[in-house]
């Protein structure tokens, strides 16, 4: 995710290089082509602008359904971290209470709450990996028994396979004593809520917005870069200024090249691009602050912004 306030132009050039190059090219030859009278061909400026403003209906509508995509992936995550924390406290809190009522002892109470708090914070990294098409697994060996990371390895679906494991241990815990009958009916909403954010991050994954959106944005654009320079010429022949076709071509191409890219980006929050939702650093929190709840001290390191992007 970019926090910084200013950008570096060499990144947003090098984004939409191709559209800047083809304008660079096309305004300069329909230049050079009228400057020496090799072709008079000339359109009036009003078809520009006809269809500068079907472009910018387009990639308004565009932009807007893509930063609604994103902003839901960001409020999704919170949403994990938020129930991570009270899922963390709720664990930690119903086992405490059953080793100070004897149900059981101090040390199976620590290990019960140990064992589920870092199976939740596995779970938020695999989501991570599992949205990101990453397979970095060997990081959460750490936070699972043998056992069950052998298992999470033969997972197809890694982040629901861990929650299947902590609704198992939940019943297991009423069984053994680690939790009363009621604590169930409060912990319980909440795996199934994260069940239903895994599933909404999967939908914004795999469904992308209506290519034929994308499809006909993209051609309007190269079909405004290529008849922008003929509208331009005539008008600013006249005016004795034809040297300014490019010039005024490629700013005018630059700001509808931007705003596309803008909306391309938006559109996907989880490819662990600059502009995307920073999991890693998400996850790292989740992890912090849940080792916390469990009176940990070493901590794995606060993840701070990198050149002004957090991922």
């Amino acid at each position: 995710m970019i926090l910084r306030k200013n950008f570096d132009l060499r990144i947003v050039f090098w984004n939409i290089r191709y559209e800047t190059g083809i304008t660079l090219f096309v305004s300069i030859i329909i230049w050079l082509l009228h400057k020496y009278g090799a072709i008079e061909v000339v359109l009036p400026f009003s078809v520009a602008a006809i269809l500068g403003s079907a472009l910018a209906i387009f990639i308004a509508f565009r932009n807007q359904s893509a930063y609604a995509r994103w902003w839901e992936a960001r409020t999704i995550w919170g949403g994990i971290i938020n129930n991570s924390r009270i899922f963390g406290r709720q664990v930690i809190a119903n086992a405490d209470n059953a080793a100070a009522l004897d149900k059981i002892s101090q040390e199976a109470a620590q290990a019960y709450k140990k064992e589920m708090v870092y199976r939740q914070i596995a779970f938020a990294h695999a989501l991570r990996l599992h949205l990101r098409r990453q397979t970095q697994w060997n990081e959460l060996q750490h936070l699972l028994s043998p056992a069950e990371f052998e298992s999470f390895l033969k997972a197809q679906n890694k982040p629901n396979i861990l929650l299947n494991m902590q609704g198992i241990r939940l019943r297991e815990g009423m069984r053994n004593g680690a939790l009363d009958i009621v604590d169930n009916f409060t912990m319980e909403p909440n795996l199934a809520t994260f069940n239903n954010w895994q599933g909404a991050c999967e939908r914004i994954k795999n469904t992308p917005l209506p290519r034929n959106y994308h499809y006909f944005t993209r051609l309007f654009l190269y079909t405004f870069i290529f008849i922008l320079p003929i509208c331009l010429v005539n008008d600013l022949k006249k005016m004795e200024v034809d040297y300014m076709v490019t010039p005024v071509s490629f700013i005018l191409c630059f700001v509808f090249s931007v705003m596309n890219r803008v909306g391309e980006i938006n559109e996907a929050p989880f490819e662990n691009g600059l502009q995307d939702i920073p999991m890693t650093a998400l996850c790292n929190t989740i992890e912090r602050d849940l080792k916390e709840q469990l009176g940990e001290t070493d901590l794995p390191v606060k993840l701070e912004p990198v050149k002004g992007f957090l991922f």
